[in-house]
């Protein structure tokens, strides 16, 4: 399938998350579009991290740095992004997209240590990339568009998933409050909510974990819990990651210039 393609010749992404799954492919469409690229993940995977930005390279960013940092950590998320606007300029094309899934539990067996974690990665981390962002862009006097990663599963919930459902829920509220108080800086603040994308590693884990937790909801036999979820999904699919990347370029572009404060569903038809 062909990609549209934009020219962001001039202008410096960010990418957070950057060695996943989601935020390679974020990537490597920015680079294909002739973006400046920052791409950020956590040291433990800082060589999947060169990986990428090698492979951007090769798809023609105009220039790519790799950085390390933990989302959480708000005095390294400022300092990374003042290096990128030294280095780069200001990221005017963000996709804030580092998170964590947690754990998969039931309510009552849920872990308070992890559904702390899950919260401060997937929101004290993405108020850390967005707050970073938005306020080097503001010193600058620059416009720019930041797209937040969500979940179709902060949307309508999800079973096994309390930590997961209610990160991604305050993310959403997260996108709507900073729309507007970016509005009149001519910044925009989106998010997207993909539903069931596969394949790879999120997809796997997802059917493998269903399948661990007793639940009315799925089977214990992976290959089954993968048939009901699809099952779910009117367009009888998974999504693809190339799709999910589409949909995030379209936002961070101009065509989307009068769109701010959205969640876009990217569900297959899940409302």
């Amino acid at each position: 399938m062909a990609h549209v393609t934009y020219d962001f010749s001039g202008r410096t992404a960010l990418v957070t998350g950057a060695a996943g799954d989601f935020g390679r492919s974020f990537a490597e469409r920015l680079a294909s579009s002739r973006a400046r690229l920052a791409i950020l993940d956590l040291p433990s995977v800082s060589d999947r991290l060169d990986e990428v930005a090698e492979r951007c390279r090769g798809l023609g960013a105009e220039k790519v740095i790799p950085y390390t940092a933990d989302v959480t950590d708000a005095e390294a998320v400022d300092d990374i992004v003042a290096q990128v606007a030294a280095a780069l300029g200001p990221a005017q094309l963000v996709a804030n997209n580092a998170g964590y899934q947690g754990r998969f539990a039931p309510l009552v067996d849920y872990p308070v240590d992890d559904f702390r974690r899950v919260l401060d990665v997937n929101v004290t981390g993405a108020f850390n990339v967005l707050r970073a962002a938005a306020a080097t862009l503001t010193a600058a006097g620059s416009p720019g568009s930041i797209v937040n990663t969500a979940s179709m599963a902060g949307v309508g919930g999800a079973a096994n998933m309390v930590a997961y459902v209610s990160s991604k829920a305050a993310v959403i509220g997260m996108t709507m409050a900073a729309s507007k108080d970016l509005a009149a800086a001519n910044i925009r603040v989106n998010a997207i909510s993909p539903a069931f994308i596969g394949p790879g590693a999120m997809w796997d884990r997802q059917v493998e974990l269903q399948a661990s937790v007793p639940s009315q909801y799925y089977s214990d036999d992976v290959d089954t819990v993968a048939i009901q979820m699809i099952d779910q999904v009117p367009l009888r699919r998974v999504g693809t990651i190339e799709e999910v990347a589409a949909a995030v370029l379209w936002l961070l572009s101009d065509d989307s210039s009068y769109i701010t404060g959205q969640n876009l569903v990217i569900s297959g038809g899940i409302l």
